[in-house]
């Protein structure tokens, strides 16, 4: 008998697909790969929800995430996908958004919560920053930089090793070719950087299909 797993992709604007608007994003790519999968009649059926919100920290997150959580839930399993930082690491008005003791805290009161729904938890890697952006006040009037992008990375790697989670290292992968692969704002991705965000997650998903 086939099982339906529901695949949960908490996070900030990067995760909801903005500034895609060939593919949708990462997460929409591998809904329509699951579901492809799904009608070529291999495996199980996994169900993915884009639950990405534009500019949210883990702050927001926290708020939601239990609700969000309860009301998607398959009996035969979840797995659960948490991507911030982006947004948490920004300096507006000589402030950081969410300090590093902070964003740490907050992710793992985020896994412990998920833990309730799921065994299957993987932290996503914040993306680099476009050279353009590094260290300057953008029109939103927030400040990010490459060096705290690694700074708070660290943060996530250390948590997913103590925890035992996945760890989706999205950062290497498009580092080198950063330019070509963020879009005008520096920040998101372009349909290409999304596509192989998309590459590298796939095989992550087809453990599930």
């Amino acid at each position: 008998m086939k099982k339906i797993v529901y695949g949960l992709f908490f996070g900030d604007s990067i995760t909801y697909g903005e500034y895609d608007g060939v593919f949708g994003g990462w997460v929409d790519i591998l809904k329509r790969y699951a579901l492809q999968k799904f009608h070529e009649g291999n495996g199980d059926e996994l169900i993915l929800f884009n639950l990405g919100i534009g500019g949210e920290t883990t702050e927001g997150l926290l708020k939601r995430m239990p609700a969000e959580l309860s009301a998607r839930n398959s009996s035969d399993g979840n797995l659960v996908f948490i991507s911030y930082g982006a947004n948490d690491l920004a300096i507006k008005d000589g402030v950081q958004v969410v300090d590093p003791g902070k964003f740490k805290n907050n992710i793992i009161t985020a896994v412990q919560q998920a833990r309730q729904f799921s065994s299957d938890i993987y932290l996503v890697s914040i993306l680099p920053v476009s050279k353009n952006i590094d260290g300057v006040v953008t029109g939103s009037g927030k400040l990010r930089s490459n060096e705290e992008v690694i700074a708070y990375n660290e943060i996530l790697k250390s948590i997913a090793a103590d925890y035992s989670l996945g760890y989706i290292d999205f950062y290497s992968a498009l580092i080198r070719d950063k330019e070509i692969l963020l879009s005008a704002d520096g920040v998101h991705p372009n349909e290409k950087g999304y596509g192989m965000m998309a590459e590298v997650a796939i095989p992550i998903i087809e453990r599930y299909i």
